[in-house]
């Protein structure tokens, strides 16, 4: 068990799909598990996304990032479990981000985004404007800093350094 091994918590991916017959089992199954979490005094990490399969049943899981889903999953992962005290969110960064963290009071952490896709700059604005919200408490940023823009592993992690309070 979590318990057992001594770590601080467990991370779950919640994918809510609402054309998926499975979504309502895995809802299900996060909040046991943050119900038995939180029993332990331990951390549920629940990264949410509102996720659909454009091409049908069996093709690839595209989550929404609109700041509109990004919403709706957050008042989804709120209701989980028996409590929440012991609940944090993992969040991609978004447009608006002020607006989608003012959905909720849990602590959160910031998703870093993909390195290849995105301009560096404008991805380090989002985590910026993120961080700047009360409840959110740093990033999670891996591939971001590994494989950054220009190979500049030093100077990416120098900027993302500079932002956290």
């Amino acid at each position: 068990s979590i318990q057992a091994s001594g770590f601080d918590g467990g991370k779950m991916l919640t994918r809510i799909d609402l054309e998926d017959d499975r979504t309502p089992f895995i809802l299900e199954a996060s909040a046991n598990a943050v119900t038995d979490l939180a029993r332990h005094e331990l951390i549920a990490m629940v990264e949410p996304f509102m996720s659909s399969r454009p091409g049908g049943p069996g093709t690839k899981v595209v989550n929404d990032l609109s700041p509109e889903a990004v919403i709706k999953s957050i008042h989804i992962a709120q209701g989980l479990g028996a409590t929440s005290a012991y609940t944090w969110l993992k969040l991609p960064a978004v447009d608006d981000m002020e607006r989608v963290m003012d959905a909720t009071t849990m602590p959160t952490l910031i998703l870093g985004g993909d390195p290849v896709d995105d301009d560096p700059v404008a991805l380090r604005a989002s985590w910026k404007r993120a961080l700047d919200r009360p409840n959110v408490r740093g990033l999670v940023v891996g591939r971001t800093l590994l494989y950054p823009a220009g190979d500049d592993v030093t100077a990416a992690v120098c900027a993302s350094v500079d932002m956290i309070r």
